[in-house]
This record gives structure tokens, sequence and C-alpha cells, in this order.
């Protein structure tokens, strides 16, 4: 087929498009399906023998370290249990430094040497795996030629059992790391800051008169945005097929202008996606709790309920998975690029974060009064501090090509990190400030003016959607993160920095106790000191607004507008010492993340120049050369006719020719051109791509967009932002 034949055929195939048959039975319980498929605690609870449950549970809830000997009768259980399921393999599931999922499988069943076969499942195979690592991204870890890794079971993250038309797997959540013991993945450090933000939390409790504290975590809530396309128009489009973005593209006649699309109805299609995806999370027991339509056409959002960061990173992972299979049993593909449209809005994926655990519950809920509040003040301050001395950690931890899109447009918070209060807490921390807090600004209530309406009830604060670190009433909204990446760095990063805050803390505290110091009058101080040096991080205004970068930088507040301005941040001196200090990351780690980030930004600006110079090459630029051809001949035909042509319209279509010709010359040539050499290789070649590729692929798709404006429809090869945003 032509080009433009494979387009034709996409939107008539779009137009025959049949939805899956309703496959739900009908006499199931929405509830009963919930966690069906998760080697839960009440599973265990059902199937482990008592003492083995209790230290499990030991470990679970406390943080005790795993007995090894309990290893052989879980591993029973659970075999036995996945065998009921229908698993014939076991997987152990980790997350190397790719951002994606990894897993190898294996089969339970082995020959027994009369031709049967028995199925083996031990303790030890349980807890220790190994995987290949010499082909996983490491920064220099590892040798390309050292290919051994293990992989090691997460007894706090439960595992489960995927389900396939063919076969179903039993799924493990391991760490991967290194024959060193270094880590090769995001579970690893993330397992290591819940430590480290526990232990100092805890001690901070202690000082509150809390004894025997049950194991402190971080919780994340993840908001997950992204877009959907039909699968026919995904499949005619090269570009989001290989890099996830459109690289060519006009913005239709309309777009997200009106906000009709903003919590609209949802269209029926996608609302069956939508369920039939839910049904298969909630089996996993993941909590998707809200669904809704996005800002921009064709874009949605999912919202699960809170869970310990370690358990939401995991199910976010499976999420996305899930995501992507069941979009094609629908038709439709997913697109979790963080900028799949230019001049689109674009997607992120919101850490919402509290810490706390199951009795004590959120350490971020201010209360009716929060000026009272004491012990909430402090670990609000932790964060406000925490904040404002690692901005250029928590900027470094969303840093990619792909994000770089979409951090400083009017569709997500600036490049600057700063926090927003609201008014009631904003209030209380300039009282403490000048002295002491001894009010609160209280709910209040709204009036409607419509008799039938209850009274609706108003929050001290309203909410901030252009602040990159909002606190949204009992926890921290992180808005910056990008929807294609893992939430794990992110909350490794928050973990960390606040739990050094939460040391800091502490330490002050358990001085000035020491010293016989009262408790109250050392909090006081403590806080005044706490919002009066680090205070400049507090913003409740519009981050949008132009004023903001200047006043920003008189706060000393960095403006990192790119990954390439961010991720130093993760090498200098403090955040060595500081990922070093609590056991999150060794030196050599902590270079590797560097380096890996590096080389997947080089890596992914590099593939879509060559889609672009491939596309432009042999898909746009004929099709463009048809039209002017048709258009000359036409001139012709009328002069020959004896009819004096209008030869604006040629001359139109030939000036972007010409412009679309010579920029992708250009780009060939910044394509073959090696990058200049310095003493850090990776930063070279990432510069390169950043200041040769990226303006030469701007170039070759102004040339082309301004092409797709006056070239016959007919002729056009590539589905439009038109047909994919609005056909569904």
């Amino acid at each position: 087929m032509t080009g433009n034949m494979v387009r034709t055929q996409a939107i008539r195939d779009v137009e025959a498009y049949v939805p899956p048959a309703h496959r739900f039975d009908e006499r199931e319980a929405p509830g009963e399906v919930f966690g069906e498929n998760v080697f839960s605690k009440v599973v265990m609870q059902k199937r482990l023998p008592k003492s083995v449950y209790r230290s499990v549970m030991s470990t679970i809830e406390h943080g005790v370290t795993l007995d090894p000997l309990v290893a052989d009768a879980v591993a029973s259980a659970m075999r036995d249990w996945a065998l009921e399921k229908g698993a014939t393999h076991y997987a152990h599931v980790f997350y190397p430094l790719t951002g994606l999922t990894a897993e190898k499988h294996d089969s339970f069943f082995e020959p027994t040497g009369d031709g049967t076969a028995l199925a083996e499942f031990s303790g030890k195979t349980l807890v220790q795996g190994e995987p290949d690592a010499s082909s996983f991204p490491n920064g220099g870890l590892r040798n390309t030629f050292e290919a051994r890794g293990y992989t090691g079971w997460d007894v706090t993250s439960p595992a489960y059992v995927l389900e396939n038309p063919n076969g179903n797997t039993l799924c493990i959540p391991t760490v991967f790391v290194s024959m060193t013991g270094e880590a090769l993945d995001h579970k690893t450090p993330l397992l290591r800051s819940q430590q480290a933000l526990g232990e100092h939390a805890e001690r901070i409790l202690n000082l509150f008169g809390h004894t025997n504290v049950k194991k402190i975590v971080s919780f994340c809530g993840p908001e997950q945005e992204y877009f959907l396309v039909d699968r026919h128009f995904f499949l005619a489009r090269p570009d989001l097929m290989n890099a996830g973005r459109t690289l060519f593209g006009t913005k239709p006649p309309k777009g997200q202008e009106f906000d009709d699309h903003y919590f609209g109805a949802i269209p029926e299609r996608v609302l069956g996606f939508m369920m039939d995806t839910e049904r298969e999370l909630f089996k996993l027991g993941i909590p998707a709790k809200t669904r809704h339509n996005e800002v921009a056409p064709g874009q949605f959002e999912i919202a699960p309920m809170f869970e310990p960061g370690n358990i939401a990173a995991d199910h976010q992972q499976l999420l996305m998975t899930t995501f992507k299979t069941i979009a094609k049993k629908h038709g439709m593909e997913v697109l979790f690029h963080e900028k799949p449209f230019q001049g689109v809005n674009g997607s992120g994926k919101h850490v919402n974060f509290s810490l706390g655990n199951a009795e004590l519950g959120s350490l971020l809920v201010p209360g009716d009064n929060p000026h009272d509040n004491a012990q909430f003040l402090v670990f609000c301050a932790a964060v406000i501090r925490a904040v404002h001395l690692y901005s250029g950690l928590l900027r470094a931890s969303v840093a990619s090509a792909t994000n770089d899109h979409r951090l400083g447009a009017n569709e997500a918070p600036p490049a600057i990190i700063s926090i927003f209060l609201g008014d009631q807490l904003a209030d209380i921390f300039e009282q403490i400030a000048s002295g002491s807090a001894t009010s609160s600004k209280g709910k209040g209530h709204m009036t409607i003016g419509v008799d039938t309406l209850p009274v609706l009830p108003t929050d001290p604060g309203d909410r901030n959607r252009t602040s990159p670190f909002a606190f949204t009433g009992n926890r921290f909204e992180f808005r910056a993160p990008g929807a294609m990446q893992t939430v794990s760095g992110p909350i490794v990063t928050i973990n960390t920095i606040v739990a050094e805050s939460l040391d800091y803390i502490a330490t002050t505290l358990e001085a000035a106790a020491g010293e016989g110091t009262n408790f109250d009058q050392a909090v006081q101080s403590l806080l005044t000191e706490i919002i009066t040096e680090h205070g400049a991080v507090v913003f409740n205004g519009d981050g949008y607004a132009d004023t903001w970068p200047v006043e920003a930088e008189k706060r000393g507040l960095a403006n990192l507008k790119t990954t390439l301005d961010a991720l130093p941040a993760l090498i200098a001196p403090d955040a060595l010492k500081l990922f070093s200090k609590y056991g999150v990351f060794n030196e050599r780690e902590m270079h590797s993340r560097y380096e890996i980030g590096l080389e997947q930004y080089a890596l992914t600006i590099g593939v879509e120049a060559r889609l672009t110079l491939e596309i432009g090459t042999t898909v746009i630029l004929p099709a463009a050369m048809r039209h002017q051809t048709e258009v000359a001949l036409n001139i012709g035909a009328l002069k020959a006719a004896g009819i004096e042509p209008d030869y604006s319209q040629l001359r139109g279509v030939s000036a972007p020719l010409v412009a679309l010709r010579e920029a992708l010359n250009s780009l060939r040539s910044a394509l073959t051109r090696e990058p200049e050499q310095g003493a850090d290789a990776a930063f070279s070649a990432a510069k390169h791509a950043r200041d040769a590729l990226m303006p030469a692929m701007s170039a070759v798709r102004t040339a082309a967009d301004t092409l797709e404006e006056l070239v016959a429809d007919d002729l056009w090869p590539l589905p439009t932002y038109q047909e994919m945003l609005f056909v569904l």
C-alpha cells in the first residue's frame, strides 16, 4: 500500500470496528473478584502453619529480618495455591533501570525419569533467582561480559497469578542486584529508603510519647494519566510505534480550548475498556478508585487508593502492563508518553505522598486545629525543609527526555521546585515565624442560593495545580513525575530527603531534652528555625505566571529546565553524602544512575531523530512532491488552454518543500556528526542530542507541518491529529 492507502484503510477499519462481546458473569458480585489472584495475608493465614504465618507477618508488618527457615513452607503453600489457579510456570518479577518490568519464567514441572513430572518449588527457589544481568542498564556497575545477577524475594509485596488464555503464571516480586549486592533495579533502593524513613520517623514519635510504634512507611497514591488511540491509527504511525509520540502533526481546528472533554461523559468504547481493565486490576489486588476524562481529547486518568510505597510502585508497573494488554483487546493502544501530541495537554503521574502506619494513620493529617497539633507541624516542617534543601534531587528524580516536553508548559508544574501549603497552613507557619501559632483558619460553608441544596462545607485552603509539591489536605502531591516513568524514583528521593530532615529534627529535640529544655519550647524554637531558614520554598501563587521565575531566582530557588540541567544533582557531593549516610545508594550506585539517565536521554532523542529523518524522507517528502507535481500539471494545463494560471499555490507548497529538504539534510548531517568529546562522554552525547539533534528535528517538523496544511488530503499519508484524537 502507498502511504495514503494505509491511512485510508486505517480510517475504514476504525469505522468498521465492533467492540468485544460482553464477557462478565452477571452473577458475579462486584466485590468478589478483588484480590482473588493474590497470595494475600488472608490466603497465607489459611494455608500456612501458624508459626510460619506469624513469622512472615513479623517481617511484613514490623520489618523483622525474614527467617530463612520459613521459606520452604511458604514455597510449598504458594505452589499449591498457584497450581489450583491454573499456573504452570513461576516468574521472579523485577524492575531494572529501563523503567519497565522484567521477568524470567520457569516451569513448576520437572521430569521424574519414569515418564511423568512433578511440580517442584522449593524455598531456595522462592527466595533467590538468577537472571542474566549483562543486558540491562547498569551505568558502569557491571562489565559487559559479567552476566551474573540475582533476584531476591520481597516478602513485603504479595505474589500474584497473572492470567493468560494459554496458561497462568505465578509472579513473585523481587529485588535485582549484582554479585556485590549493588542495586540494578528500582525496588532495592525503595526498600532501603523506606527503612531509613521509618527509623527516624519512629524516633520523633517516641519523643511525642508513642511507645512500641509499629513500622512507619511512606504511602503513595499515584494518579495515572494516559491517551487512548485506535490501534489502526497507531499502526499507521511509525513515530507512535517506535517513539511513543508523534514527531509530525498539526493541531486540529478544534482541540481542548472549549474545556468540553475534561470530566465529560466517558465514551462508551472507552468505558468498556476501563471496566474491563479495572476488573483485571481488582483481581490483582490493585485498588483502582477513580476514572475520568482528562483535559485533552483522547486523554483519561485512573487513580488508585493509597498503599505502602513499595506495593504502590509494584502495582503501578502492573497497572501499565495490564492497560497495554486490555487496550489491544478493545482495538486501542495506550500512550503513556508525557507528550504524544504537540500542542495538546501532556500526561503526568502525580505521586501523592504521606507517611504513617495502620495504628496511627497518616502523620500528615492536620486535624481541626493544626496550630495546636505540634506532631503534625513537625512532620510537615520536615517535608518543607527537605524539599528546600534537596529540590535539585527532586527535579532529577523526574528528569527524562520525554518529561522535558511537558514540564513548564501550562499543563504541568514548572521546573522550579516549590511547595504549596494553602491558606491555613501558610498562615500557621507565618505565625510560627513571628513567634508562635495561636489560631487556625477554620472550614467555612458555601452559600449557593438554592434552597433544595444541602449546606456544603469549604476547606480552609484551595488547591494549586501549578505547584510541583502541593499540600492537599492530608498529604503532599508531587505533580512533576511523568506518565511513563516508574514512581519508584520519586518515592526513593522523597523518602530519603524526608528521612534526613526527620533525623535532623529528632537529633535536635533529643539534644534539647538532654539539656533539660522544655519539650514544647524546643519544638517551637525548631519550627521557627525551619520556617525562617527554609520558608523561601513555600509559594502559594501561580506557578505559570511569568513573574514566578524572576521571584524564584530572588529566593535562591533553582530553575532546572532540562534533564541535562537536572542530572548533575545526582552526583553532587551533598547528594552522594546523603544517600550513603542513609544506606540508600553508595557512591557507585549514584554514579550509575547519573550515567543511565544521560544514556537514556541520548538514546531517546537519537531514536526520534532517526525516525524523523526516515519518515520525513520516505513518507512526507514524496507526498508533498506528488502534490507539487499535480499543482504544476494543473498550471500547465491552464496555460495550454490559454488561461493565465495563479502561481501562488505552487509557490506556497514549493517554499516549505525546499525548507523540508534543507532541514532533512541538516538532520542527516547532525546524526552523522560525532559529539564533541569531553571528560564526560555520556554528558557529551546527551548534550549533542539536546543542542544539535533536537533543533534539527524541530526544523524538519516545522516544514512538514506546514506542508500538512497545504497538501491535498487524499495525498497526505499519516493519520492526522484530528482523526487520532477524536475517533474513538
